[in-house]
């Protein structure tokens, strides 16, 4: 059964949510609320005019980061170094970025303004970060997220020029392995993301195996500059 949430309340367990994913609708999206539903393996997804919708469907799509595959193409752009890669230097120029940009077959964005609101003010906390790929001290690429112990949510990239948001992923990746992360959460089946070697797995044992990453819960502090 979908529960209909009030602020504040507990989210039920995600693996008794149908096929579809759907969890709950409704409550807000205070940090707490996102924080608790990240540590249930659950996120927001939902369309202007509609309350917030909860998901954390089956199966589920996440990159181990010792599974990233790199196309040739990828590795020469990146043997050239042509972008310079930061973290957390303009998160909201990032999630901004994110709203704007124009996708195959979709109307309009799901990230709207309470949704960068809301991880703004995650990100003041210490639990959203961005990936930034500049090109000349402009900012032409990259992706956001939030990561919970040893554990990324990815939620969207951009890239204003070729291959920019590519690169960015792939310093992404190479962080967190470095880090001792488990997996990255890349949420729904992505074409893009299956080329990177991101797999599906069933809901139960993403489930599983998000609880053990979780560990003792503490946020993750990336250095700045690559």
């Amino acid at each position: 059964m979908i529960k209909i949430m009030n602020p504040g309340d507990t989210f039920p367990d995600p693996k008794f949510s149908s096929k579809s994913g759907l969890v709950a609708i409704g409550g807000d999206l205070s940090p707490g609320t996102l924080i608790q539903a990240y540590k249930k393996g659950i996120f927001p997804w939902y369309s202007a005019g509609d309350p917030i919708l909860w998901w954390c469907p089956d199966p589920r799509m996440v990159l181990y980061p010792d599974d990233l595959k790199i196309s040739r193409s990828l590795k020469k752009v990146l043997k050239k170094n042509k972008f310079k890669i930061y973290f957390n230097r303009n998160f909201e120029g990032v999630i901004n970025q994110c709203a704007k940009i124009k996708r195959k077959g979709q109307e309009g964005t799901w990230i709207l303004p309470e949704i960068i609101q809301a991880y703004t003010e995650l990100y003041k906390l210490g639990y959203a970060h961005s990936v930034e790929a500049y090109l000349d001290e402009e900012l032409v690429g990259g992706l956001y997220g939030v990561a919970i112990g040893k554990v990324f949510f990815g939620e969207s990239m951009f890239s204003k020029v070729s291959d920019a948001s590519k690169v960015a992923f792939v310093h992404l990746v190479d962080k967190l392995k470095e880090d001792g992360f488990h997996f990255i959460d890349c949420q729904v089946s992505s074409q893009h993301l299956a080329r990177f070697g991101a797999i599906e797995i069933p809901r139960d044992r993403f489930l599983i195996e998000l609880k053990q990453a979780l560990g003792n819960f503490e946020k993750w502090y990336p250095e700045s500059f690559i």
